[in-house]
């Protein structure tokens, strides 16, 4: 698995008054993408939580390169770009025909469900986080 992605079509529900995509709707394109990513690495929410665990986005930098239309079939990327204690920085991309039409950035810390703070992320997912970047790294 060299890039994680998953395939989503723009439905009336993502556009705006002008008939394209509303710029937010891009980030939550993303974020299925990155559900879909920790699934795929065996972790679900539902696991987390009962550890007291969750992950929060804490920043993001997103281009928006070119707008999509009602009915586009777009592919949503999620890589690895660093892995830190408490955070993971996701290099994300939404394409439609191979054409990058947003870029993005986006840093997601794992948190305390109670105190909301910044907590190591459970060895054994950065473990599967580690073995997905390398093994991306060697593609």
């Amino acid at each position: 698995m060299s890039e994680f992605f998953i395939r989503s079509r723009v439905y009336i529900e993502d556009t705006d008054a002008g008939g394209i995509v509303y710029y937010v709707n891009y980030l939550k394109f993303m974020e299925r993408a990155r559900t879909e990513l920790l699934r795929t690495l065996g972790s679900q929410f539902g696991d987390l939580r009962q550890n007291r665990l969750q992950y929060v986005v804490h920043s993001l930098d997103a281009r928006y390169i070119k707008p999509a239309l009602m009915d586009d079939e777009l592919v949503i990327t999620a890589s690895v770009q660093k892995l830190g204690r408490a955070y993971i920085e996701f290099h994300q991309q939404v394409k439609r025909d191979d054409e990058v039409i947003c870029d993005a950035c986006i840093k997601v810390a794992c948190v305390d469900t109670e105190q909301l703070k910044p907590v190591a992320i459970p060895e054994s997912l950065a473990n599967q986080f580690k073995a997905f970047k390398l093994n991306a790294e060697a593609k």
